[in-house]
């Protein structure tokens, strides 16, 4: 497989962490940031300073404001838009995409107005002869680890083999691995749903409780995103995989987790409002807890932990009574 010509949608700290592997593998690489003046800074620094400072980025990889001008002959498309933007900016990509072009998504979350998975996103642009183009990426992957060369192992779920293979091969180095599946409601719903659990952590440490707690509200967490998941139809696997277990555990227990952050800065009894206003980057987590509320509800599908991460953000819970409120529900099976 032979790439030359990369597009990143997303110049966060993530989109830019993703520009700069492909592009220190020496592809051309356009990052499209919203603003052009977030797009001038990084052009002329050849550093993101806003969202990833300390990282040089390679020669080959260049910033715009400008849709058109990243996405021309762009082979392979990154999409890193936070999910409750991604619906706005793919109206004006889509056109825009050359129709071979690969695509890896590395957005996070559940659209809050449909909720709707980000493939599902994708689907409502593309043409069906395209959508085997669609692929996602998700696994334990902090954007300055990468950014660094710290080894890390993620996974690219896709329903066209070949593109999948692309995909994973465009993406390996020798710090950075690519497991493949297709299971793409697995890797779409893990990657969304830790970011709740993650949440429902910070709450935990930031009361000062100990490693008890946290892994249990890790261990059942993930029972509740696995439940999800299959019911939407992933393979229960999955979510003992990479993108399920692996980034539950490192977003509910690492320091650079922005998701984490809020619920630390809630357990101690700042506001929501008061936490995201001192946020330059977005807590995907927030959003998704309604719409994985939501979804749950209009599903069927036992929720606990959501539930209760949704009434402290949203209902006025307190942290103190959302502990109760979890640890005093009825009896029941571990399993089932």
């Amino acid at each position: 497989m032979t790439l030359s010509k990369v597009a990143v949608l997303g110049a966060g700290s993530w989109g830019t962490a993703l520009a700069k592997l492909l592009s220190d593998k020496g592809y051309e690489t356009k990052l499209w940031a919203r603003r052009p003046a977030q797009a001038e800074a990084i052009e002329r620094d050849r550093e993101n300073k806003a969202y990833l400072p300390g990282f040089a980025l390679a020669d080959c990889l260049h910033a715009t404001a400008s849709l058109a001008e990243a996405l021309d002959g762009a082979e392979l498309l990154v999409s890193v838009v936070p999910t409750h933007g991604l619906r706005g900016v793919l109206d004006e990509a889509m056109p825009l995409l050359p129709e071979d072009a690969a695509i890896a998504s590395a957005s996070k979350g559940i659209e809050n107005s449909t909720l709707d998975l980000v493939s599902e996103i994708f689907e409502d642009h593309l043409p069906p002869s395209q959508r085997h183009f669609f692929t996602c990426i998700g696994g334990p992957s902090f954007a300055k680890e990468v950014a660094a060369g710290i080894p890390t192992a993620v996974s690219v779920a896709g329903h066209g083999e070949a593109v999948t293979a692309k995909v994973q091969e465009a993406f390996t180095t020798d710090r950075f691995r690519v497991y493949s599946t297709d299971d793409v409601i697995g890797v779409e719903v893990g990657g969304a749903m830790k970011n709740v659990i993650a949440i429902a952590a910070g709450i935990a440490d930031g009361l000062g409780f100990g490693y008890n707690t946290r892994a249990a509200l890790i261990t059942r967490g993930l029972a509740e995103i696995s439940r999800l998941a299959v019911n939407l139809g992933a393979h229960p696997l999955t979510l003992s995989g990479l993108s399920g277990m692996g980034d539950l555990v490192l977003t509910a227990t690492g320091d650079l987790s922005r998701n984490r952050t809020v619920g630390l800065h809630l357990g101690r009894g700042q506001s929501l409002d008061e936490i995201l206003a001192g946020m330059t980057q977005v807590a995907e987590g927030v959003m998704t807890t309604r719409s994985a509320r939501d979804l749950a509800l209009k599903i069927g599908v036992d929720m606990p932990i959501t539930e209760t991460v949704y009434a402290v953000l949203y209902d006025g819970l307190s942290p103190k009574q959302a502990v109760v409120e979890l640890m005093t529900r009825p009896m029941r099976a571990e399993r089932g």
